[in-house]
């Protein structure tokens, strides 16, 4: 891959931002914050490591002078060029991905999980492993590795068709190891998994500190999404095995773990992260964006806004405001953000299930608007019914527009609410549809708690405060590396091949 970095400013702080199925190719709040961090650090240079779905994906944002275009790795675009090693260089490699493979499965064998991956990465610099891993000898070494009696797995009686789905999928997953590594500044990942692939070998090879910043828990949205996936046992647990030692790996490598929300914090810790390299770092919106919405609608209007996407639980939603029209017939609920390319079906399942409940003519998809202020503006009351978020940003820009909130207990939520929201538990529509109801039918309430949420923002969780935190993380991390861009380093202290 070749190296399609600009040149960089004599002794500004270098910054590779990694980041999967976001920023700069689609909205959304990792993408905002992301813009947001490199729009207010006009004095760092930034590079971006994007892994996509196909490759074909247009840039969803004007990137600034001061960040490089970025470098692409689709998951799911045509298959890497090269092809397999020979001789003792293949016996190498499947020796090493045999390694790889145990770590996966037998607990006993997870201290070889880190270097196995770095020869690995190796492979796939050299343009090996992709090939290899699509092999009948790749595929041999799985139902070897996993049939043999004394793993768990073995119980689930592993088939052929099994070894080839997980190999294909392995496959594809460490297709990040084919990026060019940072070799110099700071490698921030700006969420966990794949994304970070790159950000280790970069640390592997080249002593670059690593950043992690995770917005969800990357590991637990694996485990909520596999839990449904269709895929027979042992492939969830090899896939679920790589997830996991992954995010061992890279909290052992960080440099910094920088949270959003001590939910996350906890998760971190649990994984190998060590407390004393944790700090939390919330997001931030600027106020001065988001002023109050004004007048509210005169039909009582629940309003939503984000991406139409199974861990956005859009069900529960329908299924609760469905609770809240058998009291409010004129109540209407309006969905207002787009639909990720394949999540259509997704998007279908909930229309039909809205018409299902009766409820289809007051249940609107309004698509992206193109004031984000007017899907806030729309509502008497913002709703958020994820099952997995960190710190979401539709959420504290309601807040700031002044908007009473109805919240699921996920991830940051509390921290970000306090007193100036109604949180419910996750997939309990009954009790978000009680919560809804509760503010619908006290104006004065709903006005007084939108007031405070935005005093809220304005004391705690500004742009400015995050964007001022993050850079001084940056320069702290550069000056411990020695990476900042000097004018003999310029060839160097950047991504390279």
């Amino acid at each position: 891959m070749a190296d399609v970095l600009r040149p960089l400013r004599t002794g500004a702080p270098v910054v590779t931002l990694l980041t999967e199925g976001t920023y700069p190719h689609s909205h959304g709040g990792v993408s905002v914050w992301c813009d947001q961090l490199v729009s207010g650090m006009p004095d760092i240079d930034f590079r971006i490591i994007a892994v996509t779905g196909t490759g074909r994906e247009p840039l969803a944002w004007e990137l600034p002078t001061h960040v490089s275009p970025p470098v692409c790795v689709p998951l799911w675009g045509p298959d890497p060029a090269g092809s397999p090693p020979v001789g003792r260089r293949l016996r190498r490699l499947m020796s090493n991905y045999e390694t790889f493979l145990t770590a996966l499965l037998d607990p006993a064998a997870e201290p070889g999980f880190g270097p196995a991956l770095y020869e690995l990465a190796r492979a796939a610099r050299d343009g090996h492993l992709a090939p290899a891993l699509r092999t009948d000898r790749a595929v041999r070494i799985l139902v070897d590795v996993w049939t043999r009696p004394d793993l768990p797995v073995f119980a689930a009686r592993p088939t052929v068709h099994d070894a080839l789905t997980a190999t294909e999928l392995l496959e594809h997953a460490l297709r990040p190891l084919v990026a060019p590594a940072p070799a110099g500044g700071v490698a921030h990942a700006v969420s966990g998994g794949l994304a970070v692939l790159p950000a280790l070998v970069g640390a592997e090879l080249h002593g670059v500190p690593l950043l992690l910043t995770e917005h969800g828990v990357y590991l637990r949205e694996r485990y909520l999404g596999y839990r449904t996936g269709p895929y027979r046992w042992p492939v969830k647990a090899l896939l679920l095995g790589f997830f996991r030692l992954l995010a061992e790996e890279t909290y052992r490598r960080a440099a910094l773990v920088t949270p959003g929300n001590r939910y996350n914090r906890l998760w971190e810790e649990r994984g190998g992260a060590d407390p004393a390299l944790i700090r939390t770092v919330y997001n931030g919106v600027d106020p001065a964006a988001f002023p109050p919405a004004g007048p509210e609608p005169g039909t009582p209007t629940l309003s939503w806004a984000g991406r139409v996407d199974p861990i956005k639980d859009l069900e529960t939603l329908i299924r609760a405001f469905a609770l809240v029209r058998e009291e409010l017939p004129d109540a209407r609920l309006r969905l207002f953000g787009g639909t990720p390319r394949g999540g259509e079906a997704y998007r279908e399942r909930c229309e039909a299930l809205a018409a299902e409940l009766g409820h289809g003519d007051a249940v609107t998809f309004e698509g992206r608007v193109d004031d984000i202020r007017d899907a806030y503006a729309a509502g008497n009351v913002v709703m958020l019914s994820s099952i997995s978020e960190g710190f979401p940003f539709t959420l504290i820009e309601a807040m700031s527009c002044g908007r009473a909130t109805v919240s699921t207990d996920v991830g940051g939520v509390r921290e970000a609410v306090g007193d100036c929201g109604l949180v419910v538990p996750p997939r309990e529509p009954a009790a978000m549809a009680a919560a809804a109801l509760e503010l619908l039918r006290d104006g004065p309430r709903r006005a007084v708690m939108g007031e405070g949420a935005r005093r809220r923002v304005i004391e705690q969780f500004t742009l400015r405060q995050t964007v001022d935190t993050f850079r001084s993380i940056y320069h702290e991390l550069a000056l411990e590396s020695g990476g900042f861009a000097a004018a003999d380093e310029r060839r160097t202290a950047g991504v390279t091949a």
